[in-house]
């Protein structure tokens, strides 16, 4: 059983493709890509909202986006861990959807989940691609399959992109996805009914987002940007695809 998208993302928590990636989706989208999220947690471990909370948040921000499938490992929040079992589940998945490019969380981060699913998503995307790997969707049989190219997201912590994707025409979008979830991000309402403050609860963190949005932007000549790392040399056809 096969459901083949051009691109699978890989978010340790729901919301981080939004905020890392979500204008790059929405890029490849409205050029007719189809692009699946894998969220490896719920996000219980969060100081504001619940785990049922953030899935309904999860499934507005989905309509947005426009995905052709979401779905949920259900790992533990804060604690899993690239080990063989992990691994294997993440193998499934990309045998399920065969993507050309996988997008998964950023090298190093503050949040150590992220860090964790950045080694975990590269990890299983290797892995993937041995025949001698035997998984099952549904009771059948998987074939091999490993993406392309594999392109981390730059999240809270600066690091040095290697390219620049211009999402100039999806920026409104992008925050409309972001504030789709409402138990996380500044909404007066919320934070006058006794949630805690945290890091990302104030004006100032959706602020940040915007500053590095329009700092990447800039670096190419545009509006805004969002930034990834790359695992392997990049390739080029045509020199005049560059901005």
């Amino acid at each position: 059983m096969i459901q083949k998208v051009d691109i699978l993302v890989f978010a340790a928590h729901p919301d981080d493709a939004e905020l890392g990636c979500s204008g790059t989706i929405l890029n490849q989208i409205h050029k007719g890509n189809k692009v699946a999220i894998v969220d490896l947690t719920k996000g219980e471990l969060g100081s504001r909202g619940t785990a049922e909370i953030r899935s309904q948040e999860s499934a507005a921000s989905t309509k947005i986006l426009g995905l052709t499938a979401r779905m949920n490992a259900e790992f533990a929040d804060g604690f899993f861990e690239s080990d063989k079992e992990h691994c294997l589940k993440l193998v499934e998945y990309i045998r399920f959807f065969q993507p050309e490019i996988v997008l998964c969380n950023a090298i190093h981060d503050r949040h150590p989940d992220h860090g964790n699913g950045s080694v975990l998503a590269s990890r299983a995307c290797f892995l993937a691609g041995l025949i001698k790997i035997e998984t099952t969707w549904m009771g059948e049989n998987q074939l091999a399959w490993r993406p392309k190219n594999v392109y981390h997201y730059i999240q809270d912590r600066y690091i040095q992109p290697d390219f620049v994707v211009d999402i100039s025409n999806h920026w409104e979008e992008k925050m409309n996805c972001i504030l789709a979830f409402k138990s996380q991000f500044y909404n007066p309402e919320t934070n006058l009914n006794g949630e805690p403050q945290t890091y990302i609860s104030g004006k100032g963190f959706l602020q940040s987002v915007e500053s590095r949005a329009r700092e990447f932007g800039h670096s190419i000549g545009v509006d805004y940007g969002e930034g990834f790392t790359k695992e392997k040399q990049l390739g080029v056809i045509d020199i005049f695809d560059l901005i």
